[in-house]
């Protein structure tokens, strides 16, 4: 398992895919190798049938991290293992489609209110002021920040993607006092193991934490504000366009989701029921 290890790591390193994602693939072969008590040389296609079915009746999980997983066994046995099967019929899952969860520009609001610690706040500032993902926000660099050009760079986002994004004028001061404070060095954010920036864990637990005080009753996740600044901006009248440059969407057609929760796109559509009813008090006034 050591040596299959070593060779899936060599050619996922070759085709680019990320640490994330590299670590990702091995944890689910290792589920794979632990569910059959086989090492994944000796399994057979039917094996890995039989490993879906589990995934899906026993366990559970979630499409994403079903479909990651059969991206995994895919990867293996086509590419490392190059076992000559037909490897690509093993089949995904359609995802349920759900619309994001946002929360008002007042709730919003209410959170950045209770957060009483500079660097936690810069944090929160940060998301929703530019909508990264959190594992930009966390491998934020110093030197990322162009106060300058007013931008940050964000290097090798999803999809191996450098892009750019606005540093917000309200976000400068705290940032300030932030970095007087803590005088990160490299990473913005430094995480407790030094060389190491701060865990998304330790992210995703200060928001439960500040959105508990702040009293809002829905689940925040760092996600929760990038769909916030998505859902904000279009409200204020920004084009779909430019937000999908600054949230790295490959397609345009992942960020009109965010048409179907924001509301002026919403309030443009009167109910046929007001239509009618007051249509009909017209005329009844006539």
């Amino acid at each position: 398992m050591t040596e299959l290890r070593s060779k899936m790591i060599r050619d996922l390193e070759i085709n680019g895919f990320s640490n994330a994602t590299q670590k990702a693939y091995i944890r689910h072969i290792r589920d794979l190798a632990k569910y059959h008590k086989k090492s994944p040389d000796d399994l057979s296609l039917e094996d890995l049938y039989q490993y879906q079915y589990y995934l899906t009746k026993e366990k559970n999980y979630s499409s994403s991290y079903y479909n990651q997983a059969v991206a995994a066994m895919k990867f293996l046995y086509g590419f490392t293992l190059k076992k000559d099967w037909n490897i690509h019929n093993l089949p995904y899952r359609k995802k349920s489609k759900k619309l994001p969860v946002v929360i008002s520009k007042e709730e919003v609001f209410q959170l950045l209110s209770v957060i009483d610690n500079k660097r936690d706040k810069t944090i929160v500032y940060l998301l929703y002021s530019a909508g990264l993902r959190v594992s930009e926000l966390v491998n934020l660099k110093v030197s990322d920040l162009d106060s300058k050009r007013m931008v940050i760079n964000i290097h090798q986002g999803k999809g191996r993607k450098d892009r750019n994004v606005m540093l917000a004028e309200s976000l400068l001061d705290v940032l300030k006092q932030y970095w007087l404070e803590s005088r990160p060095e490299i990473y913005l954010f430094p995480g407790k193991v030094p060389g190491n920036p701060l865990t998304r864990e330790a992210i995703n637990n200060l928001l439960k934490k500040y959105s508990s005080k702040a009293g809002i009753t829905r689940n925040i996740s760092p996600h929760t504000l990038r769909h916030c600044f998505a859902t904000h901006m279009l409200e204020d009248g920004t084009n779909i366009r430019v937000i999908q440059l600054l949230l790295g969407h490959k397609n345009v057609s992942t960020t009109t989701v965010y048409t179907h929760v924001a509301r002026n796109y919403i309030e443009e559509a009167p109910s046929p029921l007001d239509t009618l009813l007051m249509g009909k008090m017209e005329e009844n006034n006539e």
